[in-house]
């Protein structure tokens, strides 16, 4: 006589991601206030939402801090980007882990709540990052965004939410290698098909580009046009915390 046994308890249920609309996250690095403020004003006709993600608050003047408080109110997002601008995996490595969160991240959650700023993400400068950054900083930030480096095909970029907290932006500036407007193209086409949101990042809005990291109008503009006909939805980055799956 044969005794099978079968057991009663079930196998836990992994949550669901949230369903969402197809959309674009654009997002911006670096200072350049006057230089957001102006592409705000030009972009204001398409509904546009944006994060900018702020390094060195404290050098930045009391006009540029009014008119990032405004963003705010309007509702873009401001996030962290480093209160040095440190390249984090270079520093970790010379000095650690904690000696980073001391400089770069406790001064600026500091400075950046006193103002107020409400902070929720956060942006790796030069976009290099680690497993043991992206632990480290996960108890201070819902979204944390590296860069997506590389020019693949759209299937194969990692620039897409992928219902995690560590996402990863497209660079747009005029001078990233792997920028074209066809490519950008070809990007927001595998964003609109598969029902995606593509994640985006660039620096200094420009009507002419001079220099390096600088993201033209025209790119923004072509990019609001898209979303605007193919009916796509502006996102920030702390939008996302709330399409990641709840445990």
């Amino acid at each position: 006589m044969f005794l099978t046994l079968f057991s009663c308890e079930s196998k836990k249920k992994q949550p669901e991601p949230k369903p969402y609309k197809a959309g674009v996250i654009l997002s911006f690095d670096d200072a350049y206030v006057d230089e957001w403020f102006d592409a705000d004003k030009d972009l204001k006709k398409y509904s546009w939402k944006a994060t900018f993600c702020v390094c060195r608050i404290d050098s930045i003047g009391a006009p540029q801090i009014d008119k990032l408080l405004q963003l705010q109110k309007e509702g873009h997002e401001i996030a962290g980007h480093g209160y040095h601008h440190y390249n984090a995996v270079k520093f970790v490595k010379k000095y650690g882990i904690d000696e980073y969160m001391k400089q770069e991240i406790d001064p600026m959650i500091a400075s950046m709540k006193k103002l107020p700023f409400k902070v929720t993400s956060f942006a790796y400068p030069y976009g290099e990052r680690s497993d043991e950054l992206d632990k480290a900083l996960s108890s201070k930030y819902k979204i944390i965004r590296g860069r997506a480096f590389g020019g693949q095909l759209p299937k194969k970029q990692n620039c897409y939410f992928n219902n995690s907290k560590i996402v990863f932006a497209f660079d747009i500036d005029n001078s990233h290698i792997h920028f074209s407007i066809p490519y950008l193209l070809e990007l927001l086409d595998y964003a609109k098909k598969n029902n995606k949101i593509l994640i985006l990042c660039g620096h200094r809005p420009v009507k002419d580009v001079t220099a390096n990291y600088q993201t033209k109008i025209e790119t923004l503009e072509f990019i609001c046009r898209y979303m605007k006909l193919n009916d796509m939805k502006f996102y920030t980055l702390s939008d996302l915390d709330n399409l990641l799956p709840q445990n």
